[in-house]
């Protein structure tokens, strides 16, 4: 049995079924995996913490998708139906809302 910090994965990076039950040391780290698939030297599924956090993720698509820049926030592209004016009375206490 290796040694599993508290921040390690308890599942197989390859299977994700199977409990880890061996590490395989590269260069980026190590991949914990279980029996089947460390014999079988199959590759990880998807790298779970890359920089972002969030697989696929790159600074490029945060910052050109006009969504995640700076400035003031912008209005969504189809905002709905306006809001009613005078607004509807609150329903009684106790009912749910209308």
């Amino acid at each position: 049995m290796i040694a599993l910090s508290a921040t390690d994965v308890r599942t197989c990076e390859a299977c994700w079924n199977a409990p880890v039950t061996a590490a395989r040391h590269r260069n980026g780290g190590r991949d914990l995996l279980c029996e089947e698939c460390a014999e079988g030297d199959y590759p990880r599924r998807v790298d779970l913490f890359p920089p972002f956090g969030i697989y696929g993720l790159s600074a490029r698509k945060i910052l050109n998708d006009g969504r995640h820049g700076s400035g003031p926030p912008k209005t969504p592209p189809d905002p709905g139906p306006p809001l009613p004016n005078p607004p509807p009375a609150p329903s009684p206490p106790g009912t749910p809302p209308v």
